[in-house]
């Protein structure tokens, strides 16, 4: 038997040296914010080395261009890939994460 991991989401990815942190959140079955929202809480954090994650964002690239494809997901805007040179000091860029 393998073991199993939910997680509703990415909380942060954190970029050390040639090592890769991505920290997988799920909302808390407990804690609630302000508006009565539950609040992510930390599950377990993935580590690999930088090539293994630039192959693993190829990848899921793929999976969600055939996801589009398919018709089970629909983009809401087209935005243009983040460029690497972009992304150096630019911050956590997501919505979720105001």
């Amino acid at each position: 038997m393998t073991q199993e991991l939910y997680a509703d989401g990415i909380g942060e990815i954190t970029v050390t040296g040639t090592i890769v942190r991505i920290d997988m959140m799920s909302l808390s079955a407990t804690e609630r914010d302000a508006n009565n929202n539950p609040r992510p809480a930390f599950r377990q954090r993935i580590i690999m080395p930088i090539d293994a994650f630039a192959n693993a964002v190829d990848l899921m690239q793929k999976a969600l261009n055939g996801l589009v494809d398919a018709g089970a997901i629909r983009r809401l805007a087209e935005v243009p890939p983040l460029a690497v040179s972009d992304a150096e000091g630019a911050g956590n860029m997501s919505p979720n994460f105001n």
